[in-house]
């Protein structure tokens, strides 16, 4: 049986990786000086959709290796409820970088936020696939992620995004150790080290594949009374949750909720539905042990478990083996999601396949495809171009 569209994106990722990781190191050393980094003391970053997503897996990075307060927010977030304390609650002396991941660029509301964010004084910079775009226009750094299509790739399909948000991803990461080197936290040694180590996990991303995927579609089989779907993570693999509950959303139209791990056991553990597939997204180390006791939890009170993560991590034994998804190990955890988003992603890409639901709907029911959605106007929204305080 041929591939899906969806599937051949995933099946692309760990060549991509492999092509974009050196000539994005050298365009985030060329605009990302260490003169300025001295002086960063806070990290925004911001985005809609998977360009959030992606900040809530990068975050720790930026904690880990640039020893800096590192904040992913949603865009609307930013400009509306940030941008306007910036300047009041930065001290003399720092500067605050505003990092805004669009791959369009033309996202209003993240537009909006960098703007606003340049105007109470932050250094802004966009991360995006087009540096001819609005929002590359307004910041005053860029690094651009584009990527190239597939053969198979026609304007007349949208492919939920896979390709797009692993350049993202990459290119906050090699940020994140940038910054550390140019501060002093890491030698040019122990930052190229680094690199090269995300470099290697193109191979890790190919196998993991290779592991999960029969095992995805094997799972998608035994569900297929499934009406909603739960995915959980903690930290970096909180962003994968968030990733992997929208490629369901996209691929296949089931709701589908992310959660944070501990919070899953304050909500969705009462929830009236026993069966609910519940996937638990780790990388086997500061959430190691709570996993375990959410997946116990969860499959005390009749939930469909799975797990994403290493075979190592403690969780794994309280399941069955067809219920394991495993990452190839060994990962660091501030890097998973490059890793922890491709079995959820399969998942989502063999419910599409098994129920011949269109991605994105085909923009029917209302919906467009023009401006990105239509409607919802996430390109032609109104926009706040002054930055006042409520």
């Amino acid at each position: 049986m041929a591939r899906s569209r969806l599937l051949q994106h995933i099946d692309s990722l760990p060549a991509l990786m492999a092509d974009l990781i050196m000539p994005l190191a050298r365009a985030v050393a060329a605009v990302v000086p260490a003169s300025r980094c001295a002086q960063i003391s806070r990290v925004f970053l911001t985005g809609c959709g998977d360009s959030h997503h992606a900040a809530v897996g990068a975050a720790l990075a930026f904690r880990q290796f640039a020893h800096v307060s590192c904040i992913p927010l949603t865009a609307l977030s930013c400009s509306r409820y940030h941008a306007p304390y910036l300047a009041d609650s930065r001290r003399a002396g720092e500067t605050d970088l505003l990092v805004a991941i669009s791959v369009s660029g033309g996202v209003t509301r993240t537009i909006e936020a960098l703007d606003l964010c340049r105007q109470a004084g932050a250094w802004t910079l966009a991360i995006t696939g087009n540096d001819q775009t609005p929002l590359a226009q307004a910041g005053e750094s860029v690094i651009e992620t584009r990527v190239p299509p597939l053969p198979a790739d026609t304007p007349e399909i949208v492919v939920p995004g896979m390709r797009s948000y692993v350049a993202s991803q990459l290119a906050l990461y090699l940020l994140a150790i940038q910054l550390g080197q140019g501060r002093g936290h890491l030698t040019k040694m122990a930052a190229d080290s680094l690199r090269w180590e995300i470099a290697g996990m193109a191979n890790n991303a190919a196998q993991t594949i290779a592991n999960c995927d029969p095992r995805a579609h094997a799972l998608c089989q035994t569900w297929t009374d499934a009406t909603h779907f739960v995915f959980c993570g903690g930290g970096p693999n909180y962003g994968a949750a968030l990733f992997n509950a929208a490629k369901m959303l996209e691929a296949s139209g089931d709701p589908a909720l992310a959660q944070d791990m501990e919070e899953w056991a304050h909500l969705q553990y009462f929830s009236r539905e026993p069966h609910t597939p519940t996937l638990l997204i780790s990388a086997g180390a500061a959430d190691n042990d709570r996993v375990q006791e959410i997946a116990i939890a969860a499959t005390t009170i009749g939930r469909r478990v799975a797990l994403i993560a290493p075979t190592t991590t403690a969780a794994a034994d309280t399941l069955p083996l067809q219920n394991t998804l495993p990452i190839a190990a060994p990962v660091r955890e501030c890097f998973s999601p490059l890793l922890t988003t491709l079995p959820g992603a399969l998942l989502a890409a063999h419910r599409a396949a098994e129920t011949g639901e269109p991605y994105f709907r085909a923009f029917g029911g209302g919906r467009s495809i023009e401006g990105g959605g239509g409607i919802s106007r996430i390109r032609t929204s109104h926009r706040q171009t002054r930055l006042n305080q409520p």
